[in-house]
């Protein structure tokens, strides 16, 4: 048994903790939310008052956080982990951000002599409820393979990718191609309908052929029922798509339906869909179609 601190118990984390239980560590828990810890302990877990509390004695220490503010904070701000964690400790951070901050992340913990993983996932709440998570992690071999009974107990598929920084990357090159297929699948969706075909048959041909996809596997029902209840929010995937667009930058490359995407993403949470799925996506090219109500 390994003792685990895990901070960030989200739609994401609160499985992810759990998960950990079910697989024999110790999971001690800290989030802003005391509802979120008590049904941490309730399910075999330990629950913390604090960041400090957390870690005591943790030999890994584990973030599942929303976005760049929230990590700076807790990782690197005042009464955060890098206050109370010691040296040779592994930092396991799950969550989405920019590069960059994960390499200062790890430029951190490095003066502290502490192990550091950017490890964010793919695969949205049912990903980690059923601990089918794709795990993209960036950092050193010797931290990764530490890390691998953990990425087993929460996850499907591990890889380690490239140095500090590297697993951002790739998710967001993940997030460009999830949203972009979102997008077209939606297009696919108001033609069909708009031409009077079956959208429902000709979206199972397709499940089937060359345009197969994750999404049209899971999502196609869901979508034709206009059921965008969010598995992951429209406001999670604008701030990635916002990564995104930024790493683009950085590596001076051209991403133009990229920037298409991100303007789908934006409007949808014009129109008030934030809290929805990205699948909601239909809905803004149906608005652009004049087809919202058909």
């Amino acid at each position: 048994m390994t003792d685990l601190a895990f901070i960030g118990l989200g739609i994401m984390g609160a499985p992810m903790a759990r998960n950990l239980v079910r697989a024999g560590f110790t999971v001690t828990g800290y989030d802003l939310d005391a509802a979120a810890v008590a049904r941490l302990a309730e399910d075999g877990g330990k629950a913390a008052g604090s960041i400090a509390d957390a870690i005591h004695g943790a030999e890994i220490v584990i973030t599942m956080l929303p976005a760049d503010p929230h990590v700076e904070a807790v990782v690197l701000g005042e009464g955060g982990v890098f206050e109370t964690i010691k040296p040779g400790t592994l930092f396991i951070d799950f969550s989405t951000i920019k590069p960059e901050t994960s390499q200062k992340v790890a430029e951190a913990g490095a003066h502290q002599g502490v192990r550091v993983l950017d490890a964010p996932v793919s695969g949205g709440e049912a990903g980690a409820v059923n601990a089918v998570l794709s795990i993209m992690a960036g950092g050193i071999r010797a931290d990764f393979d530490a890390a691998k009974p953990v990425f087993d107990a929460v996850g499907k598929v591990a890889a380690l990718v490239g140095p500090h920084g590297a697993g951002q990357v790739v998710k967001a090159a993940n997030q460009l191609v999830v949203g972009g297929t979102y997008a077209l699948v939606a297009e696919a969706i108001v033609l069909l309908e708009a031409s009077g075909v079956d959208a429902r048959a000709g979206l199972d041909v397709l499940a089937g052929g060359l345009a197969a996809s994750r999404i049209l596997e899971l999502k196609r029902e869901s979508m034709l029922a206009r059921d965008f209840r969010p598995g992951f929010r429209i406001d999670l995937h604008h701030k990635d798509m916002g990564i995104v667009l930024d790493a683009a930058r950085q590596a001076g490359v051209s991403l133009p339906f990229g920037h298409q995407v991100a303007a789908l993403v934006q409007a949808a949470r014009a129109q008030g869909l934030g809290d929805s799925d990205h699948s909601a996506l239909l809905s803004v090219v149906e608005r652009l179609s004049g087809r919202e109500g058909n």
